[in-house]
């Protein structure tokens, strides 16, 4: 067995307590599931999680950059699991590698940006027909489906599993939060103490993209488009600045935002020499690569996953060609976030298969009590407490009567 696999499943402890009641109850038997997602060695603890409950599995990469090449080829030779991921892998590879698990005809699709779930409903619609649903990992992912469900062209429930509490709230902050850390020292060995360090977006990624960066000792800076999120970055103790006057300031960018074109080059030719550029959103479009490229032309890699660009005499970096700097240059989130993240994703195939034909297309959160019980195996694992309520407490919650 992949001793990368094993290390991260030794960290996976709720996981691993869904893993054993799959192995019992069989809830996924004879179902054939479609994933795409980062080829990881978390990722291969989830397939591990999903065969024991008899599924029959499909898996490719959902970013070209981000798969670990040894869990790749232990997925496929150890552990009989059809897997289809290269690292670097080009744009024709990384499509035929999705329409490959398509063609398995799956009940049920899981995604990390929601790239499957679009194949099906432009090029692929006749599998439609097979589809129970879908769940989605990542903020992105659920931004394009709900776009999909508002224009009416979404033919299939999907389980928003990034919206779970157990999901956004420690994914998104703190996996992501120390991951793109991890990734851009990796990349760069920089100093981050001293440095003005600009998080551009103040969702759940960026505050904790930010909060990292303070404790390392940079001055963090924060744009956002958002009122309420910009005053809370204020609030926060961050500078909040339009991209424009951050561009002037900044020697670390990091984009955070889910929309593209957040650093464009209007911004990039008001950086200063030596400012850096990196990705943290789901697509390489935050950044305007292709824009610099035609500016700049290809540039020169000084380090792996670091290219210099040059625009007259100023040099700016841009780190892992603009994709995600976390899983390009790092491994991605740790085992213990992945673990909280990955139980949602399981619990939403389960629940598809329980609830086949009773839900009609839309995107739906997983119930709040399956979101409690993840928390609560979480906490039980860490050996960490949890106060329980009184009748006499439980009755007053209830209540309107007891008043001043």
């Amino acid at each position: 067995m992949n001793s990368r696999i094993d290390w991260a499943g030794r960290n996976m402890p709720v996981l691993n307590q869904i893993k054993k009641r799959f192995a019992k109850q069989k809830p996924l038997k004879g179902i054939t599931l479609a994933a795409c997602l980062h080829v990881t060695a978390e990722t291969a603890n989830l397939m591990q999680t999903l065969k024991a409950g008899g599924a029959k599995l499909y898996l490719c990469a959902s970013n070209p950059l981000s798969t670990q090449d040894d869990v790749a080829l232990s997925l496929n030779r150890d552990f009989k699991i059809a897997t289809f991921a290269k690292k670097g892998e080009d744009k024709a590879t990384y499509y035929r590698h999705l329409n490959q698990v398509l063609a398995s005809k799956p009940q049920i699709t899981m995604d990390d940006g929601a790239d499957l779930v679009t194949l099906l409903h432009t090029k692929k619609r006749s599998y439609l027909k097979y589809v129970y649903g879908s769940s989605e990992e990542t903020t992105t992912g659920v931004i394009r489906l709900k776009a999909m469900a508002k224009e009416g062209v979404l033919q299939v429930p999907v389980i928003a599993a990034n919206d779970s509490d157990t999901k956004h709230l420690f994914d998104n902050r703190y996996g992501t939060g120390q991951s793109v850390i991890d990734g851009i020292l990796r990349a760069t060995n920089l100093l981050l103490a001293g440095k003005t360090f600009v998080v551009v977006g103040y969702g759940y990624c960026g505050k904790g993209v930010a909060t990292r960066a303070k404790g390392m000792g940079a001055s963090v800076a924060v744009v956002e488009v958002d009122p309420v999120r910009a005053l809370e970055a204020t609030m926060d103790g961050y500078r909040v600045l339009d991209m424009i006057a951050a561009a002037k300031i900044g020697d670390v960018f990091i984009t955070v935002t889910g929309d593209k074109l957040a650093i464009d080059l209007k911004h990039m030719s008001l950086m200063k020499d030596g400012a850096i550029m990196a990705n943290a959103g789901h697509f390489d479009v935050e950044i305007n690569v292709a824009g610099l490229i035609k500016t700049a032309g290809k540039g020169k890699i000084l380090r792996p996953f670091v290219k210099e660009f040059l625009i007259g005499k100023k040099r700016l970096y841009l780190l892992g060609d603009g994709r995600l700097i976390n899983l390009v240059a790092a491994e991605g989130h740790p085992a213990e976030v992945m673990d909280l993240s990955f139980a949602n994703q399981a619990l939403a195939a389960e629940y598809l298969v329980k609830n086949k034909g009773k839900l009609n297309p839309g995107v739906y959160t997983l119930p709040k009590s399956l979101d409690l019980l993840v928390a609560r195996l979480k906490l039980k694992a860490m050996g960490r407490g949890l106060q329980i309520l009184t009748r006499a407490q439980k009755h007053y919650l209830t209540s309107w009567q007891e008043g001043t």
